[in-house]
């Protein structure tokens, strides 16, 4: 059961994007063959979100802004929100509702215009009300997802996060009447942060796309959060391309990267090394934007410094990979170009599959309905859709995924996943809590190992891109 393939038609549904919009910027940039960077940034005090807004727009890169909720407002707790301001306690982000909209306009004036565009994230199973809130302040653009930012994040039900983001879509869809474009990112890349298997990562991200499209959005923006594997990794985003080309060829989209979002490297030195490898594979597979972490990431909240020394980073690395003559051109199936007029040559992408698996679970979901939002609750009901270790009430909870000797995510567990077939499954004995744990470390273990250890047996990638002998994990039970 796969998606058909066929060469997508030009995007001319969206018309062109008027000048301002996310989606413009981002792809201006692109043509440039410069990738935009952005940090993940929220501070409740208006004064210091100024501050953060602005160190980001003058960081020597591409740069859009970021302004992130903090957590009573993602739950809808405004109450909550009021009483922490009025105390003076500081918040983990930026209380978007309940500042009136002249504050956080005076956040953004003189900062956000055409060469700097602001998306809001959240993280809300029920975002109507952020979205009305930075809408009212002049933006338009912001991310998450019915099943993103439902499953990983609490217990409410998938059919009210649908129903949720149906009205949110709409809402955001409506603002160009007034000659707006908005942009939404699909944070259905990134479920977990870690350990789930890239096919699934990538059919989540196609799917939240499909929803957003069918509910009125016109420029989309499909995420991939890097894995443990950079071999696997750009399979997999690939796969993502292909498979948006086909079932998305009227939208205006871009595919976003976003640096490892599990265990961080303790050394700065290793943080680093992570956080250009993840610039790395942007540039090698045509992403469009990449969302940095710093080198503080395992110890402490960043401060703005040293945000904008990441943002710094990750544009050197992107910029010296472009310059490298490794980079292919790739075409609609993903394949790369033929030799180039210098006699470059590169070999085509790998396969191990992630392109059928992604596409048999897209097909399965879309053969539900064609209406989305009834679509994916029903699919989660099913386990056409089971995320490994979520504990969400709506998962099945019966797959597994695992870590194997090279350092790659695979099945060991599939439940009712239309997989089979398509996956080889291995025997693995019973992944043990210390199993687990090694797993959750092995990216933080690697990276600090070659930042203390700088020999080819530690360093993250060879001169080809491929990935060394790894660092031994703790016993997994095997």
């Amino acid at each position: 059961m796969t998606v058909p393939t066929r060469r997508p038609t030009p995007a001319t549904a969206a018309g062109p994007l008027p000048p301002g919009s996310f989606g413009a910027f981002v792809s201006a940039a692109r043509a440039a063959g410069r990738l935009v960077v952005q940090p993940r940034m929220g501070m409740s005090d208006p004064r210091a979100m100024r501050a953060g807004l602005a160190a980001t727009r003058a960081a020597d890169a591409t740069t859009v802004g970021t302004i992130t909720i903090d957590s009573y407002t993602r739950v809808g707790d405004q109450a909550a929100a009021r009483r922490a301001l009025a105390e003076g306690v500081p918040l983990n982000g930026y209380p978007l509702v309940t500042y009136d909209t002249a504050v956080t306009r005076s956040v953004l004036d003189g900062i956000q215009d055409h060469t700097f565009p602001v998306q809001v994230r959240h993280g809300s199973a029920a975002p109507q009300d952020i979205v009305a809130a930075l809408l009212l302040a002049g933006l338009d653009a912001t991310e998450g997802g019915p099943v993103s930012y439902c499953l990983p994040y609490g217990r409410t039900p998938l059919t009210a996060s649908v129903e949720n983001w149906v009205r949110s879509c709409e809402l955001l869809a409506r603002t160009r009447d007034h000659g707006a474009e908005p942009h939404l990112e699909t944070f259905g890349g990134c479920m977990m942060g870690q350990l789930c298997p890239p096919s699934l990562l990538v059919a989540l991200s196609v799917l939240e796309a499909l929803f957003f499209a069918q509910h009125g959005l016109r420029s989309v923006s499909l995420s991939y959060a890097q894995q443990t594997d950079p071999a696997q990794d750009e399979e997999a985003l690939h796969a993502l391309r292909r498979l948006a080309d086909v079932l998305l060829p009227d939208v205006d989209r871009h595919i976003v990267v976003y640096t490892y979002m599990g265990v961080y490297p303790r050394t700065p030195d290793g943080a680093r090394l992570l956080l250009e490898e993840s610039a790395r594979l942007a540039v090698r597979t045509g992403a469009a934007r990449l969302i940095v972490k710093t080198a503080a990431e395992a110890h402490r909240i960043p401060t703005v410094r040293e945000n904008a020394e990441a943002l710094e980073a990750a544009a050197r690395a992107a910029e010296a990979e472009a310059a490298s003559g490794r980079v292919p051109e790739l075409d609609v199936s993903g394949r790369a170009s033929e030799p180039d007029a210098s006699g470059r040559a590169f070999g085509p992408v790998p396969d191990t599959g992630i392109h059928a698996e992604a596409s048999a679970l897209v097909q399965a979901v879309l053969e539900i309905s064609p209406d989305l939002g009834r679509a994916l609750p029903l699919a989660f009901e099913r386990g056409y859709l089971d995320v490994p270790f979520c504990l969400h009430p709506d998962n099945a909870q019966r797959t597994r995924s695992y870590l194997d000797t090279d350092g790659r995510l695979r099945w060991s567990a599939i439940g009712s996943m239309p997989l089979g077939g398509i996956v080889e499954l291995a025997h693995e004995p019973r992944l043990t809590s210390s199993g687990l744990l090694g797993a959750l470390r092995h990216v933080e273990q690697r990276f600090d190992a070659a930042a203390l250890d700088p020999s080819p047996a530690h360093r993250p990638l060879d001169d080809g891109h491929r990935p060394p002998t790894r660092v031994a994990l703790p016993d997994e039970g095997r």
